[in-house]
């Protein structure tokens, strides 16, 4: 492996367990978000019924836009939702496909899936599958998804075109994507690109 190659793991690694750790301080309420959720979920495209159609306790309010928007689950499909954290989205996919669909949120944070989990059979949404794992090695079998969607998480991986190529794995022929996240229109300032930190916040 050469230096460049070294170091560019490197850094990875360390964005990676940067992510890691912002993550888990949420889902253990050691870190909060200090905002409204559910102002801040419909003004970025949320409706009321949705957020209400998720428990509370799932909104952390760390989205940025809303996925199901256009690429609407349906009755009876399968989605996967790449980081789910507590499961808000999943919850409102698992609404909207009904008792006869499937929805399966995947995630890197132990304790988001744990919390995820519980919320799930407290509330009964039997047809919700929480798993542990990375979107760049997703644990689902090939051909599984009618709709795969992710909201403001792509944008934290460091290998991403690992991510498409999953997503498309676990697509069924003619299976649906609907992302939301974020991308720059200039460049960052150095300090922001080697601050590990900065890729969680």
């Amino acid at each position: 492996m050469s230096r460049k190659d070294t170091t560019e793991k490197i850094n990875a690694d360390h964005i990676k367990k940067s992510v890691a750790d912002f993550y888990h301080d949420i889902a253990t309420e050691k870190q909060k978000t200090q905002v409204d959720t559910n102002e801040l979920n419909q003004s970025i495209g949320y409706s009321a019924e949705e957020i209400a159609s998720a428990p509370e306790e799932s909104n952390m309010g760390l989205g940025c836009g809303n996925p199901q928007e256009k690429a609407k689950p349906q009755l009876g499909e399968t989605v996967v939702d790449l980081g789910c954290g507590k499961g808000f989205d999943a919850f409102i996919a698992a609404k909207a496909v009904g008792k006869e669909g499937y929805v399966v949120g995947v995630d890197m944070t132990l304790q988001m899936i744990q919390r995820a989990r519980e919320i799930a059979q407290k509330r009964h949404f039997d047809q919700v599958d929480f798993r542990l794992g990375e979107i760049e090695h997703l644990p689902i079998a090939d051909n599984t998804a009618d709709l795969v969607i992710s909201n403001c998480v792509i944008n934290l991986s460091t290998a991403k075109q690992d991510v498409y190529d999953e997503i498309f794995r676990v697509l069924k022929p003619g299976g649906r994507i609907g992302i939301s996240d974020i991308t720059l229109y200039e460049d960052l300032p150095d300090s922001v690109y080697e601050n590990p930190k900065m890729y969680g916040t």
